[in-house]
């Protein structure tokens, strides 16, 4: 009824403008739009939806900061190409266990259309391209902020508990007075006191917070304490399953977790596999037909006995690999280009690939050995080095889009939602 209550008014304001943004507009049908895709994910949440009008200014501040973001990543020349766009929705099928014409199933199943969640995608992509491109170069992690974290932040045992967070942002300003800051603590205290006596807390956080996953009701999902901002995990640790924090401020204002369920993790097993490739690279004199022609030869010779590595050597474009043969060693997974991992992990120990094209140019993989192997302390400080990194971005990105949104020319017309009793 919601969505429909609204759909009558954009009959009404037909693509009228609801806010201008630097020198762009968001229109009546793009709020109504997204409006309509929100209301259909928290339903499906069973997250009971909060008053219209409350609705519609976060989906429309939603929009905005959207807004400025891609006008943003325009002026830096970042574009997210087709080919991208196709390769992030065929990794999303994958991780489901579904074929491509399936995946459109289950999205229209879900009462999506392909093609806007296809842009959902793209804008997704964009925007993590300009945050990485605007916070990411900055952010830097030492080897002592590694062995720090390692020895004083995160014990054996804490690395075994996953956490499903909830989280409401009550934001302040940049530079805010003590009366407002004092006003604001207040108010995330209220929610609290209105939390602990019951109210939703899905509900609220669609309602109230100026969190990023406000319209996801707050849920931030299943994290580790390295994967949660540094000034959380105090807090977090003397937590139990369903308790709702006391306010944690930031710069960025007072925050307030629930802990919705929490569970241990297992050792880090993995399998590294021994390959070894010939590369030929394509240039204005070798195309992509004349490459494959090339190696074609290459494979056949081998099929008849020829050394492997001696024809790396005397043909391999790859000249650090060919001097060991085509060896690339031991590697783990997610060290190789995709393309390359996916035609190396089809082929059993001692195969030999047909050409195989990745951005490099055109390759003939052979895989050597295979073996498992406990990565877990490789991995600790690999995920250390990472989630510092995550961590100090989540908390620039946050400065970042709220000093964004404040610096920017935003004119905001909702008429005809604040004239509603």
């Amino acid at each position: 009824m919601l969505v429909q209550s609204h759909n009558s008014l954009a009959a009404e304001y037909l693509d009228g403008i609801v806010a201008v943004v630097e020198d762009d507009v968001i229109l009546d049908s793009e709020l109504a739009r997204e409006a309509t895709s929100i209301v259909s994910k928290l339903k499906a949440s069973n997250v009971q939806l909060p008053p219209k009008k409350i609705l519609y200014q976060q989906v429309l501040e939603r929009l905005v900061v959207d807004k400025l973001q891609s006008q943003l990543a325009q002026k830096a020349g970042i574009k997210v190409s087709d080919e991208m766009v196709n390769g992030s929705l065929e990794s999303i099928a994958q991780q489901n266990g579904l074929s491509m014409e399936e995946f459109r199933g289950e999205i229209s199943k879900e009462g999506m259309d392909y093609d806007a969640f296809k842009e959902d995608i793209r804008q997704e992509i964009l925007v993590n391209q300009l945050r990485s491109h605007e916070i990411g170069s900055r952010i830097k992690v030492s080897e002592q902020e590694i062995r720090h974290y390692l020895d004083t932040e995160i014990s054996a045992e804490d690395q075994k508990i996953k956490y499903f967070l909830g989280h409401i942002l009550i934001a302040v300003p940049e530079a805010a007075s003590a009366p407002t800051i004092q006003a604001e603590e207040e108010e995330a205290l209220n929610v609290i006191s209105r939390l602990r006596a019951g109210d939703d807390f899905k509900k609220m956080a669609v309602s109230i917070s100026d969190g990023g996953n406000a319209l996801k009701g707050g849920e931030l999902g299943w994290r580790t304490l390295n994967q949660v901002p540094t000034l959380f995990v105090d807090v977090l640790k003397t937590m139990v399953k369903g308790d709702i924090s006391e306010p944690i401020r930031s710069p960025g204002g007072f925050h307030i977790l629930k802990l919705i369920d929490s569970t241990g993790v297992d050792s880090h097993i993995i399998t590294e596999t021994h390959v070894r490739h010939i590369l030929i690279k394509t240039n204005e004199i070798v195309n992509d037909a004349e490459a494959k022609k090339r190696l074609a030869v290459i494979e056949g010779r081998i099929a008849d006995g020829d050394d492997f590595a001696a024809l790396a050597q005397a043909n391999s474009d790859d000249t650090g690999s060919a001097l060991k043969g085509g060896d690339l060693d031991w590697v783990m997974p997610g060290l190789l280009v995709p393309p390359f991992e996916r035609a190396m992990s089809e082929l059993s120990v001692n195969e030999v690939s047909g050409p195989v094209q990745t951005q490099f140019g055109w390759h003939i993989i052979q895989v050597l050995g295979r073996r498992t192997k406990d990565n877990s302390e490789e991995h600790k400080i690999s995920q250390a080095r990472d989630e510092i990194r995550k961590r100090k971005i989540e908390e620039e990105t946050e400065l970042w889009l709220r000093r964004l949104r404040d610096e920017s020319y935003v004119d905001i017309r909702l008429g005809f939602l604040n004239d509603e009793k």
